[in-house]
């Protein structure tokens, strides 16, 4: 059964990053709204690039998960190097975006071992153009993280959306 906003990690307990807590709020997420969310990290080592990234994302219909595809790279994709996609998005050299910059949580490969916690902080999800199939629904993702074959990290969550 379906009880709302849940995580866990789902890796080898050797995995040298950790999900220590994890919360979000408003259950469910609203899109467009304001998403509050709290956590905090450890790694135990250093995460250098190439950091691959596998989603799997399933939605609920009626009993059954199925399993969403990658479109636009939205959905059940394989992010070959996040250090790549991180450094498009924000330009090496530039300062992270609040609220990560207040917290001195980096934005960019490698990222230091040690500890990162961000205490609640508002982000603000646009009214997007998403796909039908990513709209209103209960929502399964397992993201693993590895770098040249090695699992850095696993964590599983699971989430509602109303749109």
């Amino acid at each position: 059964q379906f009880g709302g906003f849940a995580w866990e990690n789902c890796g080898d307990k050797r995995d040298p990053v950790v999900l220590q807590s994890l919360s979000v709020a408003p259950d469910p997420i609203s899109i467009p709204g304001s998403l509050r969310v709290s956590a905090a990290v450890s790694s135990s080592k250093a995460m250098a690039s190439p950091l691959k990234a596998v989603l799997v994302v399933e939605k609920a219909l009626g009993d059954l998960w199925i399993q969403l595809p990658c479109i636009d790279q939205l959905g059940s994709c394989t992010y070959n190097d996040v250090c790549t996609i991180l450094d498009n998005l924000i330009p090496p050299g530039t300062t992270c975006p609040e609220p990560l910059l207040t917290y001195g949580i980096p934005c960019h490969c490698p990222f230091k071992a040690g500890s990162y916690s961000l205490p609640a902080s508002d982000f603000i999800l646009p009214d997007m153009e998403l796909p039908a199939w990513m709209t209103n629904g209960n929502y399964r993702v397992r993201a693993t993280v590895s770098n040249g074959g090695e699992e850095l990290a696993c964590v599983k969550l699971a989430f509602s959306l109303q749109s």
